[in-house]
C-alpha cells in the first residue's frame, strides 16, 4: 500500500474514523468499540477498512481475541487523541469567548525565569485581562517538552533538551541563566574565608535529577575541577522541597542565579562564593509548529517577548 498525499488524506478523512480509533485505543474489541459508538459491528469494520484505505497503511493485526495495533495504528491513535484534546480546547475557548473571557493558556516554565520574567508577565496580564485563565507548571525542560508534545501544555518557557526530537518544535531564545550554590542562612560554610569546591563535598547536596540540563552542568563542574562529586545527595526538581530541606539542614543546593537572588533577598537562603564553570544553554519559547496560537496563547507569547526585551535593556553592560 502507498501512503497518499496530505491533500488526499485531508479530503477523505472523516471524524468518525478518528472516533473509532479512540474507541479502539480503549478496547481491543471491535464489537465493544462499535457498541460504544452506537454502530453495528459491520459498520465499524467498514469504517476501519475505509480508514486504512485513506491512510494507505495497515492499522491492526486481527486475531481471535480482538485487534492489536500496528506501529502505524498506534501513531494514528496518538494523533486521534491530540485531535480530540484540541476539540476540547476549542469548545472551552468558545465557551470562554461567549462568557466574555479571553480564554485559557497553560504555561510550563523552568525555574530561572519564574521569579522575574514569568511573574511580571502574569501580574501584568491579569491586570489587563482579569478573566484570562492561566495555568503554570514549573518543572525541568524534558518533562515540560514532553507535556507540550502531548498537548498537556500550550507554551514552554525553557529549552529543548539535547537529543530531543525537535522537528515539530520551534525555539526562540529569550534569555540566559547562570547557576549559584546556595545554603541556609547561618550555615558554617558562609562564615569561612575563601571557599573551594572540594571543601563543599563534605556536605550533602540537593541536585536536579538526570537528564536535566542543570544536572549536566553540576556534573561537568565536578569533572572539570577534578573534584569527586558529593557522596551524599538528594535529587529533586521541586523548589519548595529544596528550600524546605535547606532550611532544616546543612545541605547545599544549586539554583539558577535569578532564583537564588530572589530568595536571598527574602533572607531565606545564602549564596556561597564558589563559581560553577558551566553555563546553561539559553532558555526561550518552545512551541509546537503544527498548532497556531490561540488568542490567549498569543497574549502570553507577546508579553514574554516584550518582558524579556525590557529586562535585557535594563541590564548593565558587561
Amino acid at each position: 500500500m502507498t501512503i497518499p498525499s496530505s491533500a488526499s488524506i485531508r479530503k477523505r478523512l472523516r471524524m468518525r474514523h478518528l472516533q473509532l480509533m479512540l474507541a479502539l485505543s480503549e478496547s481491543p474489541s471491535l464489537r465493544q468499540a462499535a457498541q460504544g459508538l452506537a454502530l453495528t459491528q459491520p459498520a465499524a469494520t467498514k469504517s476501519l477498512q475505509e480508514l486504512e484505505e485513506v491512510l494507505g497503511v495497515s492499522l491492526f493485526t486481527r486475531h481471535a481475541r480482538g485487534l492489536d495495533p500496528t506501529v502505524s495504528g498506534e501513531a494514528v491513535m496518538r494523533y486521534a487523541r491530540v485531535v480530540a484534546a484540541d476539540l476540547d480546547e476549542l469548545r472551552e475557548e468558545l465557551v470562554a469567548i461567549q462568557a466574555g473571557d479571553v480564554g485559557k493558556v497553560r504555561v510550563g516554565a523552568v525555574m530561572a525565569p519564574a521569579p522575574d520574567l514569568l511573574t511580571n508577565v502574569i501580574v501584568t496580564l491579569k491586570k489587563a485581562h482579569p478573566r484570562l485563565h492561566i495555568i503554570v507548571q514549573i518543572d525541568t525542560s524534558d518533562v515540560l517538552v514532553h507535556a507540550l508534545q502531548q498537548n498537556q501544555i500550550d507554551i514552554v518557557l525553557g529549552r529543548i533538551p539535547d537529543g530531543w526530537p525537535s522537528e515539530e518544535l520551534s525555539f526562540e531564545t529569550l534569555g540566559e541563566e547562570a547557576l549559584s550554590i546556595v545554603t541556609r542562612v547561618g550555615h558554617s560554610a558562609t562564615e569561612r574565608g575563601k571557599l573551594k569546591l572540594a571543601a563543599l563535598t563534605e556536605y550533602a547536596w540537593i541536585i536536579q535529577p538526570h537528564p536535566s540540563p542543570m544536572r549536566q552542568i553540576i556534573d561537568q563542574t565536578f569533572r572539570e575541577s577534578r573534584v569527586p562529586p558529593p557522596v551524599s545527595t538528594m535529587e529533586t526538581s521541586s523548589i519548595l522541597t529544596t528550600l524546605s530541606v535547606l532550611r532544616e539542614s546543612d545541605m547545599l543546593a544549586v539554583l539558577p542565579t535569578s532564583v537564588a537572588r530572589y530568595y536571598e533577598d527574602l533572607n531565606m537562603i545564602a549564596t556561597l562564593p564558589v563559581a560553577l564553570h558551566g553555563r546553561l544553554a539559553p532558555y526561550g519559547l518552545v512551541l509546537r509548529k503544527s498548532r497556531p496560537p490561540t488568542p490567549a496563547m498569543q497574549l502570553v507569547i507577546d508579553m514574554l517577548r516584550a518582558g524579556e526585551q525590557g529586562a535585557a535593556a535594563a541590564r548593565p553592560s558587561p
